[in-house]
């Protein structure tokens, strides 16, 4: 029986690269995460190419301008929203450009997490919180403690 060796992927040379089932010593290059694929074909000039990177830029920068000019509420919910609006992006077009960063699971967690997390805190913000959740509150008094006891 003859045991022949496995081949593996081109170099870049073109040339059959022996397989190993070990990590390289020296790591050359890094894989493009799944999904990182230009959004438009190449002849298109570059924002279009990126255009879901851009809108979800383009709708933070929105919010962190409506929250400069005193709408605080609004503009932090708008940034919580375009991160869910890029999970969406993440989740529904194949190719998204620099909007995919890990593979396409973590991008939407983190994505998930993050938006959640702020459009959350937004409608807590004081004076006039839209969202009031109790236990919070008890695990403040809980951890700051009481100020006239001491």
């Amino acid at each position: 029986m003859e045991v022949r060796d496995h081949i593996s992927v081109p170099d870049a040379d073109g040339k059959p690269v022996r397989g190993t089932r070990r990590f390289p010593m020296f790591t050359k290059d890094t894989a493009r995460p799944e999904g990182g694929g230009r959004a438009a074909p190449r002849e298109a000039p570059a924002p279009v190419r990126q255009w879901p990177i851009l809108a979800v830029l383009s709708t933070v920068g929105l919010g962190l301008l409506l929250t400069a000019l005193d709408a605080f509420r609004v503009g932090t919910i708008l940034i919580g929203v375009a991160l869910l609006a890029g999970a969406a992006l993440r989740w529904a077009v194949r190719d998204v450009g620099m909007l995919a960063v890990r593979s396409r699971f973590t991008d939407m967690v983190t994505y998930i997490v993050l938006g959640t997390t702020i459009v959350l805190l937004a409608l807590m913000a004081q004076p006039r919180p839209l969202l009031e959740i109790p236990f919070l509150k008890d695990t403040l008094h809980f951890t700051v403690g009481d100020e006239e006891a001491g």
